[in-house]
């Protein structure tokens, strides 16, 4: 089931969801149909439950993120979530794409993405509130600008090799978020 999971991404990833045939899943997982019509019933199914994984670790490091305000120990706790959920797009880049672009028509898979992303805006809603920094116009207009800023970075990170160091990228992104939306200072 892993290596069928697995080729789903990279056969989604290089293809398109809508452009992937299990043909093509199957032949990067080097197993048969009957094999993935035993843990599958469809593309469909294998992206639901490829949601489903993602969804559970995006929802688990929205209970990780910890206390940031506008201190090192802030910038340490805000680099450290920023790490885990750039090393998760690059996991599941594909089903958050999905997501984002509203690639399926199937409302479990939407609605996995949505509760995701919803908690982990909460959690950095709560920890904007609490860190001492003025939003810009409300919270919730801040930490949609945030999101988006998050999602877009990951997007660029897992999607192409820009040619910049990783850790320099991170520090410069979370250097930014904190001093935009966590009130460090300059």
């Amino acid at each position: 089931m892993r290596r069928l999971s697995d080729a789903g991404m990279r056969v989604f990833a290089a293809r398109g969801y809508h452009q992937s045939r299990v043909d093509d899943i199957v032949r990067s997982a080097r197993t048969s149909h009957g094999t993935f019509y035993l843990y599958f019933a469809n593309k469909e199914d294998l992206l639901r439950s490829l949601a489903v994984d993602c969804a559970g670790e995006m929802e688990q490091l929205a209970d990780q993120i910890g206390p940031i305000d506008g201190t090192e120990a802030g910038l340490a706790a805000l680099q450290e979530f920023l790490g885990v959920f750039v090393g998760t797009y690059r996991r599941y880049g594909v089903v958050i794409r999905a997501w984002m672009e509203d690639q399926v028509s199937d409302r479990e898979v939407d609605r996995l993405g949505v509760q995701a992303f919803t908690r982990i805006a909460t959690r950095l809603a709560e920890r904007m509130e609490t860190s001492g920094g003025a939003p810009a116009v409300t919270t919730a207009t801040s930490v949609a600008a945030l999101m988006a800023l998050i999602e877009r970075f990951s997007y660029a990170v897992a999607s192409r090799d820009l040619g910049f160091d990783d850790d320099e990228m991170l520090t410069s992104l979370a250097l930014v978020v904190h001093r935009g939306f966590f009130g460090a200072s300059v």
